[in-house]
């Protein structure tokens, strides 16, 4: 067993990272690419582990936010979380779940997935077809982020 997590090592830190807020996909290839991974495997992890979060958060972020609203510590936090996001929802709104893949397809700071999944729950997007939505823009996301990656260190 330790063995093979040894021989995963790259790809747990690669897919871990494309998990994390602000850095997603966008951070997570170029980082396994110059860890030594293929560059499309390190696009489909990426994309693999980016998609697992947007599950994740599309499942727990209305709950979440109902309970944390309710107590007096975060509700002013969650408050500014909330409208920080929806500055940038516009698309989002005009178009819905078209506009929800356009804002997460855009490999450009604050428009990946968290953000989009954050503004999802609170527009109150169907769950199931926000997560296809967003799944394809991450899709899109990543093909995009991989072709300036490669092109990038192929230059190196």
């Amino acid at each position: 067993m330790i063995e093979i997590l040894e021989e995963l090592k790259v790809e747990i830190i690669v897919m871990f990272f494309s998990m994390l807020p602000l850095i997603e996909l966008r951070g997570a290839i170029p980082l396994g690419i110059s860890l030594g991974l293929n560059p499309w495997q390190s696009a489909i992890i990426s994309i693999l582990g980016n998609i697992l979060v947007v599950f994740i958060l599309l499942n727990i972020l209305n709950p979440v936010m109902i309970h944390f609203e309710r107590t007096k510590f975060f509700s002013a936090t969650l408050g500014k979380i909330k409208e920080r996001s929806m500055k940038k929802s516009s698309v989002i709104k005009k178009y819905s779940l078209l506009g929800l893949f356009i804002f997460v397809s855009l490999p450009i700071p604050t428009t990946g997935a968290w953000t989009g999944a954050l503004i999802s729950s609170i527009l109150k997007l169907d769950v199931k077809k926000a997560f296809v939505s967003m799944s394809l823009g991450i899709v899109v996301a990543g093909i995009i982020t991989l072709t300036i990656s490669h092109s990038i260190f192929t230059i190196l």
